[in-house]
């Protein structure tokens, strides 16, 4: 299971990145929508994944809210986004596998009680992400700005383009 979910969050990675190298080209003085909602649904996933890392670890966050006002601004979003992608990578690499079915107690931001496992958590964080990144794919698609192809299967053949190969191998 340890395997299946470092694959999970490099593909996770991978496509938050694929998401702010879009977004990076779209004029800062341009029409407000889709970059604005884009980034501010960026940070959102970002601080998501900072506040269960917090309840992983048992530490404090200081988050108040798990949304922003104000539009992030890309160069801090995407250091931001990759220190807390490579945080969940690096949990996964040291991680027993027992500890997965490990249940923690938290609170959310907005003081609702949770209990989920550590299993569950990581599997929340990287779908929550997923489901934001189909609406900026949605955002982007209504204005006409194609958005990165997401799924898993694309980034495991882009990652070992061997598969492709070894497929077409079998075919034939």
């Amino acid at each position: 299971m340890i395997d299946i979910l470092a694959r999970l969050y490099r593909y996770h990675g991978w496509a938050n990145k694929a998401f702010l190298d879009t977004l990076a080209p779209l004029p800062e003085d341009g029409p407000a929508e889709p970059r604005a909602t884009a980034l501010k649904l960026m940070r959102h996933i970002e601080i998501v994944g900072q506040i269960f890392a917090a309840h992983l670890t048992g530490r404090a966050h200081s988050y108040l809210s798990d949304s922003v006002e104000e539009t992030p601004h890309l160069p801090s979003l995407r250091h931001d986004t990759e220190a807390c992608d490579s945080w969940y990578i690096d949990y996964l690499s040291d991680r027993d596998p027992d500890t997965l079915s490990e249940q923690i107690a938290f609170t959310f931001t907005d003081g609702d009680r949770g209990r989920m496992s550590r299993g569950e958590i990581l599997l929340h964080v990287a779908t929550h992400a997923a489901i934001h990144r189909g609406e900026i794919t949605r955002l982007l698609s209504s204005a006409g700005i194609a958005a990165p192809w997401d799924t898993f299967a694309v980034h495991l053949h882009q990652i070992e383009p061997a598969r492709r190969v070894a497929a077409l191998a079998k075919a034939g």
